[in-house]
């Protein structure tokens, strides 16, 4: 079987798209250490990551959705009115 420089490439570049996907979605999961997630404060596309709505960053449709979560520092979420944590800071 002779491979050609075309399905070379683009089995390289399958590859890297796929371990860069496999990374994004292990941080997704994984959290920031030192911040907790914030929800019911976020304003229209400026969330950080999906909900049941729907599956990406920056898809928020309306300002301050209960399902709608940013990072924040840990501590911080407490502080702010009409905001729910969803989950604890990790250490």
């Amino acid at each position: 079987m002779k491979l050609s420089v075309e399905s070379i490439t683009r089995t390289v570049l399958a590859a890297i798209l796929a371990t860069g996907l496999g990374t994004l979605s292990a941080n997704a999961f994984a959290g920031k250490p030192g911040f907790e997630k914030c929800a019911g404060i976020v304003t229209a596309g400026m969330n950080d990551c999906g909900t049941g709505k729907h599956s990406c960053a920056g898809m928020a449709k309306v300002d301050k959705d209960p399902e709608e979560w940013i990072y924040v520092p840990a501590g911080t979420c407490k502080k702010i009115a009409s905001s729910t944590l969803k989950q604890k800071a990790q250490k």
